[in-house]
């Protein structure tokens, strides 16, 4: 939507024990689940700002804690739920310090 932007909440379980371990909590489920809760369920607010949200694949089957599934909260917040559909990257062989991304070519099987 104009003037409004999207929000990336597609870390992967590594990318967000990184992320928890700075700041000493556990990275379970249950604490990704409830971080997730915070940033979906803050201020109403939000939905005046932000369009649509990618999500990790963990996340789109994740409720909270009253048992709304996540993406049902963003949209009826009006803001779309989507989905992170790469595998993420890796180094390009054969370059210096490019990556690649991985896991378009078999997104048709896990779809």
């Amino acid at each position: 939507a104009p003037g409004k932007g999207i929000l990336a909440a597609d870390e992967s379980t590594a990318t967000i024990g990184k992320r928890f371990a700075d700041i000493g909590v556990e990275n379970t489920e249950e604490n990704r689940r409830a971080y997730r809760e915070l940033l979906f369920l803050s201020d109403a607010a939000v939905s005046e700002n932000v369009s649509g949200v990618i999500l990790f694949h963990e996340t789109l089957y994740q409720k909270a804690a009253d048992g709304t599934p996540f993406a049902e909260i963003l949209k009826n917040r009006g803001i779309l739920p989507g989905i992170k559909v790469d595998k993420g990257v890796v180094n390009l062989f054969g370059s210096e310090d490019e990556c690649t991304t991985q896991g378009l070519d078999d997104l048709d099987k896990r779809c």
